[in-house]
């Protein structure tokens, strides 16, 4: 299993209800086994600065880059990467 967990900043503010939104379209997309968006609650004092996160769950690598290949992935970055600032990205293998 694959655990992929992205986190985004917003440029502005008043855009993270529009990445989170546009994000959540992610989850039509059919090669994952679990798919979340949500915006970060900012409850750690020393970390504050992501605003939306997304993790999802991939039985392997090719359901993985499965779903980088959707349309839906293209269609959902070209939205979203006008808005963010930053986007972090993590790739897990676990057993």
């Amino acid at each position: 299993m694959i655990r992929h967990i992205v986190f985004f900043t917003a440029k502005d503010p008043a855009d993270i209800d529009a990445i989170h939104q546009g994000l959540k379209r992610l989850g039509e997309i059919k090669h994952s086994s679990k798919f979340e968006v949500t915006v970060n609650s900012k409850s750690d004092p020393l970390s504050d600065v992501v605003d939306v996160v997304v993790y999802a769950e991939f039985a392997n690598e090719a359901a993985l880059n499965a779903y980088r290949a959707d349309p839906i992935y293209a269609q959902t970055t070209k939205l979203v990467k006008p808005l963010r600032e930053l986007r972090f990205s993590a790739d897990i293998k676990a057993n």
